[in-house]
């Protein structure tokens, strides 16, 4: 196992889920005194399990089939037109 790519992609899945809709749903069930804690760790966690390896086929399989570079280009582009909207819906 590389260590190293281990370790950027723990700290940047975990920077990243930090504070999102995922963890404050987990944090609002948990909240909740009659629903065990273990259970919803559990289910909290397998879903982000899944949906990990949902991401991990789709990025393999379309890796496959479009360039780096497009991907790159794709995924900026995609990041800046999410970032306008937030900015243009704002309140």
């Amino acid at each position: 196992m590389d260590v190293r790519l281990f370790a950027t992609v723990f700290v940047s899945i975990f920077v990243a889920e930090l504070g999102d809709k995922t963890q404050l749903a987990t944090l609002l069930f948990a909240s909740q005194a009659e629903h065990p804690r273990l259970t919803i760790f559990l289910a909290s966690a397998s879903a982000l399990v899944l949906a990990s390896a949902i991401g991990v086929l789709a990025g393999g399989w379309i890796s496959q089939h479009v360039s780096e570079r497009v991907l790159r280009w794709a995924a900026g582009a995609g990041f800046l037109l999410i970032g306008a909207w937030i900015l243009w819906s704002g309140d």
